[in-house]
């Protein structure tokens, strides 16, 4: 319920921004590939396009957030273990973090073919050190656990990524086939569209 909550916070902030990145960077690249008369692949400009909008959403929370509650922690762990496991807070602050670089560990891997986990271990710590190095800079907090955090979540990432790449690889060729991404990419946009337009406009 929590993860939906901020879900639908964060969508509800940001959907002018979504919507316009989507139309400048569909007609941009539409256009790109009829000039150049190049192979366009649905759901691999898709892929792209939604890393595009998860490194936005991740732009907005970890710079407009209100964390005024809190203070820097430069001790490993301190706030991990301050909070109840199954509390509201846990959930947040915790699993809130891990989730979060899910998707960044996910989309890195798929995107650099990344086959060592220390190669997202290094992008994710570069990564994550920088927001919190940006946060500080700008009035907010240093927390050396949501770096940990952060980095498992991007190491999960890698690891679905990894999971689903050998999945892959196992299937038909019939299932390998390109028209076949596009055709669950789609239905996922669609599932998706719903889900926005239902938060959005409810």
């Amino acid at each position: 319920m929590l993860f939906s909550d901020n879900i639908k916070a964060i969508l509800i902030d940001m959907w002018p921004t979504i919507l316009l990145i989507t139309v400048v960077a569909l007609s941009m690249r539409l256009t790109y590939v009829l000039k150049n008369k190049e192979k366009f692949v649905l759901y691999k400009d898709l892929m792209f396009y939604f890393f595009i909008t998860y490194i936005l959403c991740l732009f907005y929370v970890v710079t407009f957030q209100d964390v005024s509650w809190s203070t820097s922690n430069f001790i490993p762990f301190k706030e991990i273990l301050r909070y109840s496991i199954g509390s509201s807070l846990f959930y947040k602050n915790v699993l809130g973090n891990m989730v979060m670089f899910v998707p960044f560990g996910f989309f890195v891997s798929y995107f650099l073919k990344l086959e060592k986990v220390y190669g997202i271990t290094l992008i994710t710590l570069l990564t994550s050190i920088t927001i919190e190095v940006t946060q500080l800079l700008i009035g907010r907090v240093f927390d050396v656990d949501d770096l940990l955090l952060n980095l498992v979540g991007g190491v999960f990432g890698y690891l679905l990524y990894e999971v689903i790449h050998k999945v892959r690889i196992k299937l038909p060729n019939f299932l390998k086939k390109d028209y076949i991404y596009n055709i669950i990419m789609i239905l996922l946009i669609i599932v998706f569209g719903f889900y926005v337009v239902k938060v959005v406009f409810a």
